[in-house]
């Protein structure tokens, strides 16, 4: 079938959606990936060791459905008990789970920013959820009384992205305080960058999920592991819906991997700690190039400049071999997002720019 051709064995909704577009992941050459936010460094030796000797357990039997070793391992970390812990494969697929459990298709909207995550207004119309965009200022903020309003559910992503801003506890906790009744998804993806995470809101509030992923701060995007952490009741919510469609979300060897990457806390603070200083000179050097760089509390910053388009630098930087992150919208279609690599290729990247602004004059 051609480009936007249609199936006549679709169902209405596959027709109508516009599906999640992720960073594109060329082929046709060698490229510095800064665009799809993964961690320049690798994994922990421990955890590639931990996988390679469960390669050598047996693989013919499935893995354990509720994933209480991981769950306990995660559970003793943040301080909290193993009913307090979901997992799944990945953030994404638990962002769905809680879209089928928490929202529904009747009501008030779920309400998130304008500019956050774009795979939420994707779920929202693929389950038929009845949402509402917030506007932000030029300062990509929300004013918090916009989520004080009548709502069915709210969605926020700490930091945000594609922007990097983080959002205080106090505000978080304000937001919970006004909401009750129905629960706030906080997605904190990139909380290890800097953020203040709302975990420990979660004894004083029964109605705050907080959903993390183990993609990005432990270099694991290839194992696709992510975690739910909130009130029992909210966990057996989302396992009902889970194990209503498939009870193996898991597998045995990501199972192994994630635990061992969580316990090896020392390796992880040292590659959390490399990037943010990185993200710290690289933001500084670029302003000094006369862009604005949002502040970010994330492994990637978002920048603009008032002479270069967002565009004409996307497009410079991929002719350079460079790949980052342009998006074709409304407010932000100057902007780009830059993920964090190592040192070396952000030099690079340094150099190019101040290559291609020195050339656009």
């Amino acid at each position: 079938m051609g480009e936007g051709s249609m199936s006549i064995y679709w169902n209405q909704t596959v027709r109508d959606i516009t599906p999640y577009v992720p960073g594109e992941q060329p082929k046709d050459r060698k490229y510095i990936k800064l665009n799809t936010n993964e961690n320049p460094y690798p994994p922990s030796a421990k955890v590639l060791e931990a996988i390679g000797r469960a390669v050598n357990d047996s693989l013919r039997l499935y893995p354990d459905p509720s994933n209480d070793e991981l769950r306990d391992t995660i559970a003793a970390y943040f301080g909290l008990k193993r009913g307090n812990v979901f997992v799944g494969n990945g953030s994404d697929e638990l962002l769905a789970f809680a879209f089928l459990a928490f929202f529904e298709p009747t009501g008030a909207p779920v309400l998130f920013a304008e500019i956050t995550y774009s795979f939420y207004p994707v779920y929202a119309e693929f389950f038929h959820i009845p949402y509402r965009l917030i506007p932000m200022d030029d300062a990509f903020n929300v004013p918090v009384e916009e989520y004080l309003r009548e709502n069915g559910g709210i969605i926020i992503a700490n930091p945000n992205a594609p922007t990097g801003k983080g959002i205080s506890l106090n505000t978080i906790e304000q937001i919970l305080q006004h909401n009750e009744k129905h629960v706030v998804v906080l997605d904190e993806a990139y909380i290890d960058f800097g953020g203040q995470s709302a975990i420990g809101l979660i004894p004083r509030h029964s109605n705050v999920l907080v959903i993390r992923t183990l993609s990005k701060s432990y270099s694991l995007a290839g194992l696709r592991v992510g975690f739910a952490l909130g009130s029992e009741e909210l966990i057996e919510g989302i396992t009902r819906v889970k194990d209503s469609i498939n009870s193996y979300t898991v597998g045995r060897l990501a199972q192994v991997g994630a635990r061992v990457a969580i316990e090896d806390d020392a390796y992880f603070q040292e590659t959390r700690g490399k990037i943010m200083k990185t993200r710290a000179r690289v933001s500084a050097r670029l302003e000094e190039m006369g862009f604005r760089v949002i502040p970010s509390k994330a492994n990637f910053i978002f920048i603009s400049h008032a002479k270069y388009s967002g565009h004409f630098l996307f497009q410079s930087l991929r002719n350079e071999g460079i790949l980052v992150r342009y998006f074709d919208k409304p407010k932000i279609d100057n902007f780009l997002r830059v993920s964090m690599g190592t040192d070396n290729e952000m030099e690079r990247f340094l150099t190019v720019v101040a290559t291609i602004c020195k050339k656009g004059m």
